[in-house]
Parts: C-alpha cells; structure tokens; sequence
C-alpha cells in the first residue's frame, strides 16, 4: 500500500511530461503534413544515372 504514495506521484509526473511533449509536436508544426513525406518516397526521379559496371 505504501508503494502507492511512490507510484502514483511518479505516473502524475510522466503524464504531465507527456502531455506537454505532445503539446510541444503540435506548436512546432509536427503534424502539419501528413501525406506529403509518405508521397515523396514513391515518386520517382528519372534523372539518375545507371550505375556502371566495369
């Protein structure tokens, strides 16, 4: 029962530090684009050069 005194102070804490992290993704603009990362890596570049084998 005295573990509780310990326990449930530290999860208030991690919560709150949690919180705020989340807090902190949305003001920097962490969610602001969502789909672009995911459609640039399927878009190809034709400007490559083939690697040549000697």
């Amino acid at each position: 029962m005295e573990i509780l005194f310990l326990l449930i102070p530290i999860s208030l804490i991690l919560i709150g530090l949690i919180v705020l992290a989340l807090l902190w993704a949305i003001k920097s603009g962490q969610f602001d684009d969502l789909e672009g990362p995911a459609h640039e890596v399927l878009m190809d570049d034709d400007n490559v050069r083939p690697v040549k084998k000697e």
